[in-house]
Order: structure tokens, then C-alpha cells, then sequence
């Protein structure tokens, strides 16, 4: 099974509109909420009148915070320390910190009153000044948190290269990127809904990554064993990275529940994702490299700020995720790492698809294109000459790499996109005139999986199976992919095998799914508890059949002793369970894009694209061709389309999605798919992850490409996104 492009067994369902997700779950008696939201982006909060709110028919309460005294504060998604003295509240108290931010919660028998309860609050909020960019914030005296700086977090990774390093190199090459901000455009945007139950305790349903945090979150900050709340996950409509988080409205939407003893439910509609948190990306990036004549990188600088928006609790970890990634696919002797996590009056960031990697492989990626192109060398040959060889690699930035064979890659990519007939043709067009083409690369490593997972594996007396994981599907094809595994160790049918996760109820523990490690981590702790519970099978067999246990095989669902047999179902009710902490893994690979720049219009086509990618041991090629695609489109959509603007003074430019340009299957260019496999050697599946590649690889490919076909050799003319201005801009 381990292999096999099983079709998806979720999409029977999905495909009908049969699916459940929190919009669907219907729960007897149960409210809606909507937020009244702040309509500056940096202001002092002088007052809530709700009177005229609570005089509209329908409407069972409006509380701003100082209604609910005893609303809890944000918790911080990973580092506590970013956040001391920067408290996040659920609902605005004394300034409100971006646009949109929530000022008060209305709940009402249906969402349309609850949004005409909204509409007739009165919020009084003095302006403030306005700080969008990040390094622009660092150093302004406007401070968003009294007596404190804006940078929340400054790190530092490895050493700075000794002067004489930078002195002697044939080459020093400096540069300047900009990471623009992302909208998370899921599908489904953040939804929940909460029952309280009589014994004080809650229910929970949420379109989540983590249903463990999220119980975890919630009953430390409302005083609870976590026992009293269960979080149940029904079907996602896609994530990103966006909800693995506990959202100010999650606490706002508890505490009414709580207040009103009636099950209340918010559902975000586009306008508010659009406007609010979470964003992605968003970093300003300098860079400085130093080589010699011949290529080899000497020394490597990075200095990063990024910018975490109006409070840093769910995104001042992701510069730290692109420092320790910083030096990508390269044996670097000297690397350093400098970054700042800065609030601004933007809205909140959070990890978005890739988290981190693509910020940190952008840098890399596109300065050693530059270094190749004012060396006047081939760019594929200078990245073969500073490759990583051997393995595992201790980065100078703390990551060990596990496995790979990053030229391996690079060179299914060059033969897959038949380069050399590429640059016949550019040296045509050149030579004859006519629009010009351009060839990009990006070469990049990712680190996915992180954290302990747990499984477990029950045989049941029917012949069935049970499969129970900590993961957390929003889309991933679990239910497919995870019984593959569990009937490969076993050696059953695949639809033999039951899936059960995203149930605090029903799943002792777990972590959720981000970071590419569903598989890696609760694929291979499956992996492992069906391998167990055919060892107790065995041992129960010896014992039933009254032989030593070395006598007892198990063959497909059965325990054989010489003639005499058993099976599993006979043994049932069987369980094994399995907690697995692998070290994280390294999926790498190899993206070549060729693009054609109309110079006078500043269009770009996207004539080809391949993407190779190294994922170890694939489960189920078909998945993994569907992550491939859609992180793909997303990085077409970093590189040529989306950016969530601001004007001067903070609001969002986006109210719809006729102002937020997503790529659809329409603006896809030709793509070819191929593989390496490297397996992972610290699990027995040999999984990595999947699923974000495309996020990495292909912006910085594709603009490569167009400074290729322009011929451009400052790297600042092309900021993403490479809008028609901004290539019209740089042509000339």
C-alpha cells in the first residue's frame, strides 16, 4: 500500500457538498456573534456605547471588555517572551493596534441581526500615528506599547565572518528584498462555535490544526481542567498555518456562550479575513555575500526584519524559522543571522504555508542568482560547487540536516525542463529581437515535522481496524493516506481500516498537523503501533494456540503456528499505541521556471515550470501531487499577484476579493512534477514532509527568470509581487 496513488476516500463526500464544517454543525438553541471592530489602525480607545445595540430586536447581549470583566487575554501561540508587557486582549481595552481589531462582541438569533446589532454601536477611538514598516517601526519614537520598543524579539544565529574574510573575496555581493504580506485565503475562513454544558465545562467545535492546543488554551485561560472541554474539528476548508492558533474572537465567543448559558457560534466572513489577522510573510531582508572567483560562498550575512503586526503572539517565532534556515542548500563556513520581530499597526502575522522557509530560500536563492550573474557563470554550476555533500550537516545556524542529494535534484530539473533548448532559444530572441525570455532556479531545503505524535492501532472483532492519531486533517487526505499505512504494515485492505483524530474526546493526546508532519511524525507512529500490536498478536496467539512465541508468523490479518491458525479478529478487542518524537526532517529540491517579460507592458508569462521535489518515502503519490499543485499556485501567487497593501494610514486595501489577486487554475502555467527519494533515516517509514515545497521553490524561480530575460543586475528594480509596473519599472 505504501506507494500506491489510492484515490482520496474524503472526496466522495467533499466533491458533493456533503462534508460537515462548523457552518454545518447545527446545535439546538444556538446564537450567532458578530464584532464590532475598530475602523483605525492605531488609536486610543475612549469609549463603546452598546446601548443602541442591545435596543435591537433579536438581540440577546453586547459586551465590550469592560462588560466582561474577566475576559483572559491572548495566549501566545510559542514564545511567552515576545509578548511580556504586550498583552493581546480578546476584546480592545485602552488602544486599539490594527484595523479591525474587536472592540465589543453583539450575539443575536441569527447572524443578520447579530451584524445590525454591530452596526449600531458607537465607538469613539482618538488616532494615533501610523508605523507599516517594520524597520521604520523599529526606530520610531511612536512606541504601540508604552515604555517598551517595538522589536519584541531580537536573535542572533552563528558568527560573523572575521573582516579579512570579506576582504579577501573576489566578490562581495549585497542585496535588498522585501517579503510582502500575505492574506490566508482559505476556503473556509476561522470559524467556531461553543456550547456551554451543565457541569460548566464546554464543548467546542472549530476549523482548527490543533484541537489539543486549542483545549489546552482555552480551559488555562477560563480556569478549567482540560478534561471539562472537548474540542471537536469537523472537515476544514483548508488552513495554512492560519489556525493553528487560539484568536482573541475564540475567547470573546467563550465567554458570551458562558454569560448567556446559550451555544454561540462566529463565523468570519470574507471582509473581516480579508481586513484582519492573519496575515503572512512580511519581511524587509538585507543581505551580503561574500565569494570567491570561482563561486564558493566564503561568508554569508542576513539580516531580517519581520514585520508581526499589531501584537507578536502568533508570529514572532517565524523569523527565527528563517534564520535556521538561512543558508538553504550551501555549505557555508562563516553565516550570520540577525533578526528582529517588530509590531506595526499591520494586522497580526501567523506561520503561513512554508512558515518561514520560503522568506529564508527568497534571500538565499536569489543573491547566489546574482552572484552567478556578475561572475558571468553558470547559475546551476554555482550552486553545484557550494552544495551540501555529506550527511548529516550541522548548520552553522543550529539545524542538523539529515539526508539528501541536492544535485540530484538540480539535475532532474535541468533535464526535465530541457535547458539547453531554453537557452537556444533565449540566444535567438536576442540575436532576432521579439519579446525575451528568462530561465530562474531555486534550489532549497525545508524543515518539517517537529514535536512528538501520538497513534494508536485497535483490532476489532468484526475484522475492522482503528486507526487513532494526534494529526489533525484540514485537507491532507488523512483518511486515505493514514489507513494505507496502518494496512501496508498489517497487510489488509485499506478499507478494512477506520480513521478517528480531531477529537479531544476520543484521542487521548495529540499535536495537529502544520509543518509538513502529519505523516512524518503521525504516519510513523502509526506505523509503529501496528507493528506493536502484531507483536502483542503474536504473544496472545502463542498463549491461545499454547506455543513459544518464535513459532507464531503473522500473515495478513492472521497468527499461523505450523497448521493451526488465529486471527486477529478472534484475538480482538487488540490495541498498540505509539508516542514518536523523531528530530525533524529535511525535504530539499530543485524548481526551474522559464518566463517571458512583455517590455513594453511589463506582463509576464510563466512558459514553464518544473519542480522537483525530495519527500523520502511517498505514501500516497496522488496527496502529494495535490500538495504539489496547490503550494504551487500559492507561490505563483507570492511571486506575480498578491500583496496585502495598506494605505498611509493603516486600513487594509482589500475588502473583497476583487481587490486581493489570487491565482486561479487559469493562470497556472505548464508544470511538470518530479521526484528524488532520499529517505528519512530516523523513522522506519523513511517519510518527509509534503505539502509547502511549492511555497518555496517557486517565487524565487520565477523571478530569477525575469531578471534573467531583462538582463537586470540590481535586485531591488523586482519586489514581489512583479506586477506589470514593477517589471515595466525595471526594464527601463
Amino acid at each position: 500500500m505504501i506507494g500506491a496513488r489510492t484515490p482520496r476516500r474524503e472526496d466522495a463526500r467533499l466533491v458533493r457538498g456533503a462534508g460537515q464544517y462548523v457552518a454545518d454543525v447545527r446545535v439546538e438553541g444556538c446564537l450567532d456573534a458578530a464584532f464590532v471592530r475598530g475602523t483605525v489602525a492605531h488609536g486610543e480607545l475612549r469609549g463603546v456605547d452598546l446601548s443602541r445595540s442591545r435596543e435591537v430586536p433579536g438581540v440577546l447581549g453586547a459586551w465590550a471588555h469592560a462588560d466582561l470583566p474577566y475576559l483572559p487575554p491572548t495566549p501566545p501561540m510559542l514564545d511567552p517572551g515576545s509578548i511580556e508587557g504586550r498583552p493581546w486582549p480578546a476584546l480592545a481595552t485602552d488602544r486599539v493596534r490594527y484595523y479591525g481589531e474587536p472592540v465589543a462582541i453583539v450575539v443575536a438569533a441569527d447572524r443578520y441581526l447579530a451584524e445590525d446589532g454591530r452596526d449600531a454601536a458607537g465607538v469613539r477611538i482618538d488616532a494615533l500615528p501610523v508605523l507599516l514598516d517594520p524597520t521604520e517601526a523599529a526606530a520610531s519614537d511612536v512606541r504601540l506599547f508604552a515604555g517598551l520598543s517595538n522589536v519584541a524579539v531580537e536573535r542572533e544565529f552563528g558568527a560573523a565572518a572575521p573582516d579579512e574574510v570579506w576582504r579577501a573575496a573576489a566578490i562581495v555581493v549585497e542585496a535588498r528584498y522585501r517579503q510582502q504580506l500575505l492574506i490566508h485565503t482559505s476556503i473556509e475562513p476561522r470559524a467556531i462555535l461553543v456550547r456551554p454544558e451543565p457541569d460548566g465545562g464546554l464543548t467546542v467545535w472549530a476549523s482548527h490544526q490543533a484541537p489539543h492546543r486549542l483545549r489546552r488554551d482555552l480551559a488555562g485561560a477560563f480556569g478549567l481542567e482540560p478534561g471539562r472541554v472537548r474540542v471537536i474539528v469537523p472537515d476544514v476548508g483548508g488552513a495554512f498555518g492560519g489556525k493553528s492558533e487560539t484568536w482573541p474572537e475564540y475567547l470573546a465567543v467563550v465567554a458570551a456562550a458562558r454569560r448567556l448559558g446559550r451555544p454561540v457560534r462566529w463565523l468570519e466572513d470574507r471582509a473581516e479575513a480579508l481586513a484582519g489577522p492573519p496575515h503572512g510573510r512580511g519581511q524587509n531582508q538585507r543581505v551580503r555575500l561574500a565569494a570567491a572567483a570561482d563561486g564558493r560562498i566564503l561568508a554569508y550575512e542576513l539580516h531580517v526584519d519581520a514585520d508581526v503586526g499589531g501584537y507578536p503572539h502568533t508570529g514572532s517565532f517565524m523569523p527565527m524559522a528563517t534564520s535556521m534556515m538561512a543558508t538553504g542548500a550551501y555549505a557555508i563556513e562563516h553565516v550570520h543571522v540577525r533578526t528582529r520581530a517588530v509590531v506595526t499597526n499591520t494586522a497580526p502575522t501567523a506561520p503561513y504555508r512554508g512558515a518561514g522557509r520560503p522568506e529564508a530560500a527568497a534571500a538565499i536563492e536569489r543573491t547566489v542568482e546574482l552572484l552567478a550573474r556578475r561572475l558571468g557563470l553558470d547559475p546551476a554550476e554555482v550552486r553545484r560547487r557550494n552544495f551540501i555533500t555529506a550527511f548529516p550537516y550541522a548548520t552553522p545556524t543550529g539545524f542538523t540536516y539529515d539526508s539528501g542529494d541536492y544535485a540530484a535534484a538540480l539535475g532532474v530539473a535541468l533535464a526535465e525542463l530541457k535547458v539547453e533548448d531554453w537557452r537556444a532559444e533565449q540566444a535567438r530572441r536576442r540575436a532576432a529581437g521579439g519579446r525575451p525570455i528568462g530561465i530562474g532556479l531555486c534550489t532549497y531545503v525545508e524543515r518539517s515535522g517537529s514535536g512528538e505524535e501520538y497513534g494508536a492501532v485497535e483490532a476489532c472483532p468484526d475484522g475492522t481496524f482503528v486507526a487513532v492519531s494526534g494529526c489533525c486533517s484540514t485537507g491532507q487526505g488523512h483518511e486515505t493516506s493514514f489507513p494505507q499505512v496502518v494496512a501496508d504494515v498489517l497487510g489488509v485492505e485499506p478499507e478494512r481500516v477506520r480513521l478517528v483524530e480531531k477529537d479531544t474526546a476520543l484521542v487521548p493526546q495529540g499535536i495537529g498537523s502544520y509543518a509538513s508532519r502529519s505523516m512524518q511524525t503521525g504516519g510513523a507512529a502509526l506505523y509503529r503501533a501496528a507493528a506493536r500490536l502484531v507483536d502483542t498478536a503474536r504473544q496472545r496467539a502463542a498463549e491461545a494456540l499454547a506455543v513459544p512465541v518464535a513459532q507464531v508468523e503473522y500473515r495478513a490479518g492472521a497468527l499461523v503456528a505450523g497448521p493451526r491458525s488465529v486471527t486477529l479478529a478472534a484475538l480482538a478487542p487488540l490495541r498498540a499505541e505509539e508516542t514518536l518524537d523523531p528530530p525533524e526532517a529535511f525535504p530539499f529540491g530543485a524548481y526551474a521556471a522559464v518566463v517571458e517579460v512583455d517590455p513594453e507592458l511589463g506582463g509576464v508569462a510563466v512558459l514553464e515550470l518544473v519542480a522537483v521535489d525530495d519527500y523520502g518515502v511517498v505514501i500516497n503519490p496522488l496527496i502529494v501531487d495535490g500538495q504539489g499543485y496547490g503550494s504551487i499556485a500559492q507561490g505563483l501567487g507570492q511571486a506575480l499577484y498578491e500583496d496585502a497593501r495598506y494605505d498611509a494610514d493603516g486600513r487594509p486595501g482589500a475588502v473583497s476579493l476583487l481587490d486581493y489577486l489570487l491565482p486561479t487554475v487559469s493562470e497556472l502555467p505548464p508544470l511538470r512534477l518530479a521526484e528524488t527519494c532520499t529517505p528519512n533515516p530516523n523513522t522506519a517509514l523513511g517519510a518527509k514532509g509534503a505539502g509547502e515545497a511549492g511555497c518555496i521553490g517557486v517565487p524565487p524561480a520565477i523571478v530569477n527568470a525575469v531578471a534573467d530575460a531583462l538582463g537586470l543586475d540590481d535586485p531591488a528594480a523586482l519586489q514581489m509581487p512583479l506586477t506589470p509596473y514593477t517589471c515595466w519599472s525595471a526594464a527601463r
